[in-house]
């Protein structure tokens, strides 16, 4: 299953395709990186459930922290919901500081606030190197 594919997540917009250096300190391939804006009747906790059995499926295995991943979904904000609980942060924590996520999502969501900051000014203060757009 996919997350366009499953039950309660509609897709609104899909960001185009980005070529990214791979995050942390393990070396790695570069990353290919997108952000989906989405429609949802899932509770956040079902959300994150979806999306992490949508890993395993994918193969996806949390070995090392920052390692290699065959993939990686992550779910950046839930409208304008804020929540820390012992399994999920919303918005992400360090959305701020990842020109790879935050430039997708400023493609398809530039006026999406997080916090007191708008996506799209978020993604205007951060380095763009290693970042290649290869599909609209």
């Amino acid at each position: 299953m996919t997350l366009r594919e499953a039950a309660g997540v509609g897709f609104l917009a899909t960001s185009s395709i980005y070529r990214t250096k791979p995050w942390g300190p393990i070396v790695q391939p570069p990353y290919l990186n997108m952000a989906v804006l989405a429609r949802t009747t899932l509770s956040p906790h079902q959300l994150l459930d979806l999306c992490l059995a949508i890993e395993r499926a994918q193969g996806r295995v949390r070995d090392i922290r920052y390692g290699p991943r065959t993939l990686d979904i992550d779910i950046l904000a839930y409208g304008d919901l804020t929540l820390t609980d012992e399994t999920l942060t919303l918005p992400h924590p360090r959305l701020a500081e990842r020109a790879f996520a935050l430039i997708p999502l400023a493609e398809i969501a530039p006026e999406l606030m997080i916090g007191k900051l708008r996506v799209a000014d978020a993604a205007a203060r951060l380095a763009r190197e290693g970042i290649e757009r290869l599909e609209s």
